[in-house]
């Protein structure tokens, strides 16, 4: 017999166009009971014998919170009651979960598309292979533009900050514009946390990127990647089609040409699975909608500051690197880019700039920075003879 939560499912997935036979089989009824249901628009309303007592009765409370959170696995829930008090056993906490999967959110995703122009979805994606002669963990940024699913891609050692927003620029290079709306999902490097009313607190500094670039930052819901599913979907392909025709690499560099060559003789050519057009060809009609690239670029270099000590030195990433004398005990600015150039700054005037190298390769030096200490600690100061006479006198 059917219950009040059963006619509740039944209601939502007959609402999303699911068969009747297929909430009949998922309940374990008859089809002819569903049917009866709909008709009578409500459960079975005649008396029922009596229900036993459920030792899950009193959890399933519980359970229907966790379900809304999107907590769905089924040992997961039952640790989490069981911390809780429970102590029946698994198989009717599954039995409770089953015919509610059908309700789960990340099944009923509704494809959203997007106009032209609007909107940018961006996601990191890894994978394992031969740089250099040496297996590698290599991290790539994915930016697809919802419209055309044209996309683009960014190949590096690292998924931080600095360089999720170096993908996200060279993306924009790529494409020749800016979107309105750029998509992200809720790594620390966009976004810091999701505040009561879908409100998000974004990173600072992503923010000034999206001031710069002109676009509207937006998050996906926690526990909701599926929001920027065409860009997820890329990172699938990338990995099945660019990482499996390429397999060794001279460089990143290397890898970088690569798939520059590989997005415009492949994945610009393909013909979309959802659109059944070209991915160029639909891109062309997108272009016109895309918002004008800033005068100056973005930098996302990595920004710290340093003390300059006696000697003349600032001490970066293990090794030592010379700035002008004059600046001896002050604190300086530095920006490190991310192809290894060191910059140096005093009150917003560049006062070194170095190529950063390792440890074994010894301090960096610029000879006119430490000019000044030098004739300081060489001067000799000169007398007159007749000193040394009145000296010599004396004695």
């Amino acid at each position: 017999m059917l219950t009040k939560e059963d006619w509740m499912d039944i209601k939502a997935q007959i609402a999303k166009g699911v068969y009747q036979k297929d909430v009949a089989k998922q309940l374990g009824v008859n089809p002819k009971t569903i049917s009866r249901a709909l008709k009578r628009d409500g459960p079975p309303s005649g008396k029922r014998p009596t229900a036993r007592a459920s030792k899950l009765d009193v959890f399933k409370p519980a359970i229907d919170e966790l379900l809304r959170a999107n907590v769905w696995n089924g040992e997961v829930i039952y640790r989490e009651i069981q911390s809780r008090g429970y102590t029946g056993g698994t198989t009717i906490v599954r039995d409770y979960i089953r015919p509610r999967r059908s309700l789960r959110e990340s099944r009923a995703t509704v494809r959203f598309e997007t106009d032209p122009g609007r909107q940018m979805q961006n996601d990191w994606g890894e994978t394992v292979t031969m740089v250099a002669g040496r297996r590698e963990r290599v991290y790539f940024s994915v930016n697809t533009l919802g419209y055309s699913r044209r996309f683009h891609f960014w190949c590096t050692d690292s998924n931080d900050a600095e360089h999720t927003y170096e993908g996200m620029i060279r993306s924009c290079e790529h494409f020749g514009g800016v979107c309105r709306e750029v998509l992200v999902d809720n790594q620390k490097s966009t976004v810091i946390s999701h505040r009561i009313g879908d409100r998000v607190r974004f990173n600072e500094r992503f923010i000034d990127f999206a001031g710069r670039y002109g676009f509207t930052p937006m998050a996906c819901r926690p526990y909701r990647a599926r929001t920027k599913g065409k860009d997820e979907r890329m990172v699938g392909y990338i990995k099945n089609n660019f990482f499996v025709r390429y397999r060794a690499f001279e460089s990143f560099a290397h890898m970088n040409e690569l798939a520059a060559r590989w997005l415009e003789d492949v994945a610009d050519l393909r013909v979309h699975g959802t659109v059944k057009e070209v991915v160029k060809e639909r891109f062309s009609r997108e272009a016109p909608f895309l918002g004008p690239l800033p005068a100056v670029r973005y930098d996302t270099s990595y920004r710290d500051h340093r003390t300059v000590h006696w000697d003349g030195y600032i001490d970066v990433r293990g090794n030592r690197y010379s700035v002008p004398s004059a600046l001896c005990g002050q604190t300086v600015a530095i920006r490190i880019s991310l192809d290894g150039r060191l910059t140096v700054s005093a009150d917003d005037v560049t006062v070194a700039e170095h190529a950063l190298r390792s440890v074994s390769e010894g301090w960096v030096n610029v000879p006119v920075h430490h000019a000044d200490l030098w004739r300081r600690a060489f001067h000799v100061e000169r007398r007159k003879l007749s000193a040394y006479e009145e000296v010599i006198a004396c004695s």
